[in-house]
């Protein structure tokens, strides 16, 4: 019966393995939004399996254990073969899609991914873009997300469109997180606990556990946000 019951999860859970994967093929991107078609598949199923874990009595820590292990090899095996063979890369991960090129919406490629004219327009206004002649290109990522290149009359100048001089830039630092010193950002920098003490007095705070939050950047010097000044 033992035999049985797990000849039977594993062609179950195989069989709901290529099921969701083709379900997800039909589903929209922009439904999956941020995650890939494999993250939705898997959030899915082991939410399925864990609920089944607490509610279903008949179901025993084990069989949970060697459905996790089974699902994670699937897993595996898929990423796998998608990193040994890019040709097996468009049918399991999917490609971009192109939705608006040269300026033009491609009502095919609109259809195909199952996209309306409001969802299209939603997704340019959370890129800031707020009407379709500033469109160059937009493309439907795998995840769903939208990338899109502005018309150049529409797209923020640069550096070298205003013929300015490139100035480097600098990573800013946590120092302080909190009332607590971040000891290998400091040491990063090269300075010690006894500089960072003197900034924090020298900005009126009395010691370093009344430091909500300090960071240092090289071309601005150090930062720092007090407790008080933050209640206030």
């Amino acid at each position: 019966m033992f035999k049985g019951s797990i000849a039977q999860l594993t062609v179950e859970l195989i069989a709901g393995f290529f099921a969701l994967f083709i379900l997800t093929k039909f589903v929209r991107k922009a439904e999956i939004n941020a995650i890939t078609p494999f993250d939705f598949i898997s959030a899915i199923v082991l939410g399925e399996l864990l609920g089944n874990a607490i509610y279903d009595e008949n179901i025993t820590i084990w069989y949970i254990i060697y459905a996790l292990c089974l699902w994670g090899a699937l897993k595996y095996f898929i990423e796998l073969i998608t990193q040994k063979f890019r040709r097996t890369r468009k049918l399991l991960e999917g490609d971009p899609a192109i939705i608006i090129r040269n300026g033009q919406i491609d009502y095919d490629v609109i259809k195909k991914e199952k996209l309306d004219i409001n969802e299209l327009l939603s997704q340019l206004r959370q890129k800031d873009v707020f009407s379709i002649r500033e469109v160059e290109f937009a493309i439907l990522e795998q995840s769903g997300a939208m990338s899109i290149l502005k018309k150049s009359q529409y797209s923020t100048p640069s550096f070298q469109d205003l013929n300015l001089l490139y100035k480097p830039v600098y990573l800013s630092i946590t120092l302080i997180l909190d009332g607590e010193v971040i000891k290998d950002n400091l040491k990063a920098i090269g300075f010690e606990e006894k500089w960072l003490l003197s900034q924090v007095h020298s900005a009126g705070v009395k010691g370093i556990e009344d430091v909500f939050y300090a960071e240092w950047k090289q071309d601005e010097g150090i930062h720092i946000v007090s407790r008080k000044n933050n209640r206030d």
